[in-house]
């Protein structure tokens, strides 16, 4: 698969996430959900707060929860979206 076969979509941040980041969203390209997240960390490694936020997400891809699953095993969709979401107080 080459560059322009890999998927594009929508990384979505949310509470702390969102603060971290400094942004609501950004555009990921990658194959997988855990090469998303390393190309997010990399895009903010001036935040270090950003890295050590996502540590204790929750992710949910497409609507589907990631839960305990590596995300090395999560495909990521064409145009497809990835919410980071952190605990939530009384969640």
């Amino acid at each position: 698969m080459d560059i322009a076969t890999t998927p594009t979509g929508t990384l979505r941040y949310w509470a702390a996430a969102k603060t971290a980041a400094a942004t609501a969203e950004e555009p990921y390209r990658a194959r997988t959900l855990a090469e998303a997240l390393t190309h997010a960390r990399s895009r903010h490694a001036d935040a270090p707060r950003f890295a050590e936020v996502l540590g204790y997400c929750s992710f949910v891809v497409d609507g589907r929860p990631v839960g305990d699953r590596d995300h090395r095993t999560i495909l990521l969709s064409d145009r497809g979206t990835v919410e980071a979401l952190p605990p939530f107080a009384g969640g």
